[in-house]
């Protein structure tokens, strides 16, 4: 059986590319990380209720996940440049829509569908299958995690920025001034022009198609198992992006705790995905994923029994910081093993929409709960049982690539 082993022609890495991957990462995961602090004060101004804003929080997660896999092969055969440019311009578009929307509507459309897709053609798999093709196997994880990490800069960014601009200038004007800051991607985008048959790094299944991959793919059981699994991340993490400034309002904590939160979470979580990409390369990375699901489910139990004040939000956050985005290096570096990097931007793609089903369904429900119970908990309590899940799926993974016949790797 031949396997999907790759040849790298160069060992070195390609650093300029890196560099502008992550800062479009930092560009491309900021402002949505940020949307929370827009909740209450445009709430306040439309006269909406929370179901409102979560629903278009909703509608931009789940377009962000089925907008992943379509513009991951897009890229794979067209280029990545082309399809991160524009991402940019859909990622403008949509923050502008939804700073002058005046029904919820209009909030749906562009700070839901369109900035989702500006999100998904500029995502972490987008850039992550770029490096992926110009950097060697046994370096992979760690470059992811350096992508990862860069994301997660951008949160521990925008986080005091989106506040401190609203606290400024308003609302809508932070939304028009991080609308003109996406239109920087497609310049930052040129170095990572190139497709799938581009690259230092060449793969034996270099010419598979798209319908043997996806088949391929569909058929493989620790596949499978990633997929579901990453769905709870995606309901976690969204759930408290959106959620987590009101939540602290909601239980008597200063509202300025909510920005330190956001950016405790976002610092620790560069630290947390560095790491995450470090012991990647080092321990299996299946009782990785295992071990962060244990954590965070461990983490959200101890915060919502023990007290709750300032002192616990602030370790809350740290805590959750280090565990939020270390899922990424891991999977993504699994599913480059099992099917090698040809289709990678789709297949990193389709487990990524698994995530954003979960963020919909995250993000969605705590706003509906809330307005129908008054309270958060019961989210907080179910994410805990999906933490569970997700470490039960992770622990049979095998972290080896799928068996390929050699007739197959000349499709």
């Amino acid at each position: 059986m031949a396997h999907p082993t790759a040849d790298p022609v160069d060992s070195r890495l390609p650093w300029l590319i890196i560099a502008c991957g992550c800062l479009i990462a930092a560009l491309t995961f900021g402002p949505r990380s940020a949307m929370g602090f827009f909740q209450l004060p445009m709430l306040a101004e439309k006269g909406w209720d929370r179901t409102t804003f979560g629903l278009a929080m909703a509608f931009q997660n789940l377009a962000w996940g089925l907008g992943t896999p379509v513009f991951g092969a897009l890229a794979d055969k067209f280029g990545t440049w082309r399809v991160l440019a524009l991402s940019g311009v859909m990622y403008a578009l949509g923050l502008a829509m939804m700073a002058g929307s005046s029904t919820p509507l209009a909030l749906h459309i562009g700070g839901g569908v369109l900035v989702g897709l500006g999100v998904a053609a500029g995502s972490f798999g987008i850039v992550l299958a770029a490096f992926a093709r110009n950097t060697p196997a046994e370096k992979r994880s760690l470059v992811f995690g350096l992508g990862t990490a860069a994301g997660s800069a951008g949160m521990f960014f925008f986080a005091p920025l989106s506040q401190g601009l609203i606290d400024y200038v308003g609302w809508y004007d932070s939304l028009i001034a991080m609308s003109a800051m996406m239109l920087i991607i497609p310049v930052l985008a040129i170095p990572l022009r190139g497709n799938s048959s581009s690259g230092t790094v060449r793969e034996v299944n270099a010419n598979q198609t798209v319908a043997s991959a996806l088949t391929e793919a569909l058929a493989h059981r620790s596949y499978l198992l990633l997929v579901s699994g990453f769905f709870v991340c995606g309901f976690q993490v969204a759930f408290i992006t959106a959620h987590f400034p009101a939540y602290i309002s909601d239980i008597g904590i200063e509202a300025r705790y909510a920005v330190i939160a956001l950016a405790l979470i976002g610092f620790f979580n560069i630290i947390g995905s560095l790491v995450s990409g470090f012991a990647g390369q080092r321990y299996p990375k299946p009782m990785l994923l295992v071990w962060i699901y244990l954590g965070r489910s461990a983490l959200v139990t101890a915060f919502l029994l023990l007290p709750q004040t300032p002192a616990s939000v602030i370790v809350f956050s740290v805590m959750m910081g280090l565990l939020w985005l270390s899922t990424v290096p891991p999977t993504n570096a699994l599913v480059a093993i099992m099917f090698g990097t040809r289709h990678l931007g789709m297949l990193g793609g389709i487990v990524f929409l698994s995530h954003q089903i979960g963020s919909f369904l995250g993000v969605w429900l705590g706003g509906y709960l809330y307005d129908r119970v008054g309270s958060y908990d019961p989210v907080w309590w179910l994410g805990v049982l999906l933490g569970l899940f997700a470490a039960v799926v992770h622990w049979p993974i095998a972290e080896k690539p799928v068996d390929r016949p050699v007739a197959q790797a000349g499709e």
